[in-house]
């Protein structure tokens, strides 16, 4: 959510905190995660994550190692009473920075588990990826400038789901 700050700054207020860096996997975000989070107390926290993960952007990253530290971040959430909205990673058919991998497919099972976990967990879900992704998985060349982060228009797609998700009990 790095950049979302910096392209709805309204959205982030009357209690709504970013704390996306850019680039970080889920690990990283776990590491952080008891400052960033549980020291805030919040009544909900949105976990976005997954694109840096596939991309490799602190090494290989299997979809067990993506998945368990997911459920770290739940259980540490939910052990200190604070609501989760789990969502879905956004589409990309590749990185300009990794132009050999093709995520679409992984991103697809990634997203499938997630969808599950969330259902198990009794978590809200938002799904991005449905509202972003053209037919092949890839971002929509409307709603993205580089293929992998939302445009400005992305955004405003993805805060109606956000504001959806955050509302909803």
């Amino acid at each position: 959510t790095d950049f979302w700050a910096v392209a709805q700054p309204d959205f982030f207020s009357g209690g709504i905190v970013d704390r996306g860096i850019s680039g970080q996997t889920t690990p990283q975000m776990l590491v952080r995660f008891r400052n960033d989070v549980i020291a805030l107390r919040p009544k909900v926290v949105h976990i976005m994550a997954g694109t840096n993960d596939v991309a490799g952007n602190t090494g290989p990253t299997t979809e067990a190692d993506f998945e368990g530290v997911i459920q770290s971040m739940v259980e540490l959430a939910k052990a200190h009473q604070i609501e989760v909205v789990l969502a879905s990673i956004p589409p990309t058919g590749g990185f300009g920075w990794r132009p050999e991998m093709k995520p679409a497919g992984e991103i697809l099972r990634l997203n499938a588990w997630l969808k599950t976990y969330a259902a198990q967990q009794g978590l809200r879900y938002v799904d991005y990826h449905g509202a972003l992704a053209s037919a092949d998985g890839a971002f929509r060349p409307d709603l993205s400038n580089d293929g992998v982060h939302p445009n400005m228009k992305g955004y405003a797609v993805m805060r109606r789901l956000a504001e959806l998700a955050l509302a909803a009990k």
